[in-house]
């Protein structure tokens, strides 16, 4: 399986894991907390230049980013088209600069430091006898890792779909790779059990 960690040299690369984390919870509050259209467009920039400033090619960067991007523009559709222009800049501006800095954050972020940080935010819910962290953390970690091999899956499966003579369409896609994940998702399930590797 593929991952979205890039490796680098950049500040961000140097930022310790828990401190991204906890950047990024502030930044998402901070954005949520102002309607200032210029503030959230200095934000967007800003991001967009962190991310971008992280040593990947354009277009490995770009590739990730565009499911997002398009829920993104179907959000801010609904929202011009009922709320109008102001809502709808702010709603996109916002998200996009929430989706740049996040994005940052794991292209900089190894899967073991996500899951050591998370396992220790949880580590206060595993004392109260809530849950384990450890599972919390592996959790997590899989959901990072298996976002570039769905996003993968899916790019191969249209070009079977083309490859064979047929137009891509949502129905022909998305059924296969839901099957697909969920086949890989058991294969991971069974060789975790096996290893013991998560509390029982």
């Amino acid at each position: 399986m593929r991952s979205l960690y890039h490796d680098g040299r950049t500040v961000m690369h140097r930022l310790p894991a828990g401190a991204k984390l906890a950047g990024l919870m502030v930044v998402a509050v901070l954005l949520f907390l102002t309607r200032s259209i210029p503030l959230l467009a200095f934000a967007m920039l800003a991001t967009g230049t962190i991310y971008l400033g992280l040593g990947q090619p354009l277009r490995v960067a770009i590739r990730p980013l565009v499911p997002i991007l398009a829920t993104i523009l179907a959000v801010v559709g609904l929202h011009l088209l009922f709320n109008g222009v102001e809502e709808a800049s702010v709603t996109g501006l916002r998200l996009t600069a929430l989706m740049l800095l996040a994005a940052s954050v794991t292209a900089t972020t190894s899967i073991s430091d996500f899951i050591a940080v998370i396992s220790q935010a949880a580590m206060p819910l595993e004392r109260l006898g809530l849950l384990k962290a450890a599972d919390i953390g592996l959790a997590v970690g899989l959901v990072v890792r298996f976002v570039p091999e769905i996003i993968t899956r899916y790019d191969a499966i249209r070009e079977a779909h083309r490859a064979r003579g047929l137009t891509p369409k949502a129905g022909t896609v998305i059924a296969p790779l839901i099957i697909a994940t969920l086949k890989d998702a058991d294969s991971i399930a069974a060789a975790i059990d096996a290893r013991g590797i998560r509390g029982q």
